[in-house]
């Protein structure tokens, strides 16, 4: 692992589809607020991950990931905004 990579833990929410915590320490839930852990929920192992800035992540920015796991030992993935494309008839 070299210096610019880091390595972090992704765990996905049981209450919310496509909610995904980062941890840059295994289990290192200390460094969650307890209010953002309480409506996460149990969290559950997805998988291991050596993030670095030449990695791509299907949702996130990693450069981003990387530095909120460095400052506050955590990255919040929240799931994706969905907007209906509304037919709106011919438009001449």
């Amino acid at each position: 692992m070299s210096e610019t990579s880091l390595n972090c833990w992704v765990y996905r929410s049981p209450r919310k589809q496509e909610m995904y915590l980062y941890l840059a320490k295994e289990d290192g839930f200390d460094c969650i607020p307890e209010t953002l852990l309480a409506q996460f929920g149990e969290p559950i192992l997805v998988i291991e991950l050596e993030l670095s800035p030449k990695r791509k992540l299907a949702r996130e920015d990693v450069t981003k990931v990387i530095a909120n796991l460095r400052s506050q030992g955590f990255h919040l993935q929240m799931p994706p905004q969905l907007k209906p494309d509304l037919y709106h008839g011919n438009q001449d």
